[in-house]
C-alpha cells in the first residue's frame, strides 16, 4: 500500500525557518509519518525552507503569488498531492479542498487566531493575556483549513502550561518543541483516515477515541 502524497506549505523566512517542515520529512524517513512528501512550498525563493529542501532532497516550489485559488490549485495539482498541510505558512489559503487541507497553529483557537496571528505574534498575545490573568495556558492546535484564517474545525489541541518565570521566548520555544513532538503523529492520523471531516460543520468530524 502506497503512502499518501503530501505537499507542505512552509513560509520560513529569508534567513531561516522551516524546522517544522524538516521534522516532518525526517519522521517520514523513519516511518514515523506514513507519507510521501512530494514537495514543499515557500514564498521565499532562497530562504530557510529552500535550504532545508535542497539538503533533504525534497522538491521545492517557489510561490510568489498572487495568493488566489487558481494558483493554489495549480501548485497542488501539479505536485499530484492528495493532502496539503500548512506548517508555518503565513498567507491566506484559497480554493483548496478544506477536508484535505490542514494547519498547525502555535496557540489556542479561536481566541489567539486570525489575520496576523502567527509565530511570535501569537506568543506575544498569549503572554500579554497571561500577565493580565486572563489565561494560564497556551496550546498547540491543529485544524482543517477553510477560506478564513484559523476558522476551520480544530481536531487537536495540546495545552501548554505557562510557567512562573516564563518569557515570551521560553514559552515560544516550549510550544515549538511540542509542535515538533505531535505534528508528525497527528498528521499521520489525518492523511491515513483516522481523523476526517466532511466539510459540512464543526460537529461532523470523526476523531479517534484513543491513540492520542
Amino acid at each position: 500500500m502506497k503512502n499518501p502524497k503530501l505537499i507542505i506549505f512552509a513560509s520560513g523566512s529569508k534567513n531561516g525557518g522551516g524546522s517544522g517542515f524538516e521534522n516532518l520529512v525526517k519522521c517520514s524517513q523513519r516511518d514515523e509519518l506514513n507519507a510521501n512528501i512530494v514537495a514543499v512550498v515557500s514564498n521565499h525563493k532562497q530562504g530557510g525552507v529552500r535550504e532545508r529542501a535542497d539538503r533533504l532532497g525534497v522538491p521545492f516550489v517557489h510561490f510568489s503569488g498572487p495568493y488566489i485559488a487558481p494558483e493554489y490549485k495549480k501548485i497542488v495539482e501539479d505536485s499530484q498531492a492528495e493532502w496539503t498541510t500548512l506548517s508555518g505558512w503565513l498567507k491566506i489559503v484559497k480554493g483548496l479542498d478544506p477536508t484535505k487541507t490542514f494547519n498547525i497553529h502555535p496557540g489556542p483557537l479561536p481566541q489567539f487566531g486570525g489575520d496576523g496571528m502567527y509565530g511570535h505574534h501569537v506568543h506575544d498575545a498569549v503572554f500579554e493575556a497571561y500577565k493580565k490573568g486572563e489565561v494560564t495556558h497556551s496550546a498547540v492546535s491543529m485544524h482543517f483549513v477553510t477560506d478564513e484564517y484559523d476558522r476551520g474545525p480544530v481536531f487537536f489541541e495540546h495545552s501548554v502550561l505557562i510557567l512562573k518565570g516564563d518569557t515570551v521566548e521560553t514559552l515560544g520555544k516550549r510550544v515549538n518543541d511540542i509542535e515538533h513532538q505531535w505534528q508528525p503523529h497527528i498528521t499521520d492520523m489525518v492523511i491515513n483516515g483516522k481523523i476526517v471531516w466532511d466539510g459540512k460543520g464543526v460537529c461532523t468530524q470523526i476523531r479517534p477515541s484513543s491513540g492520542l
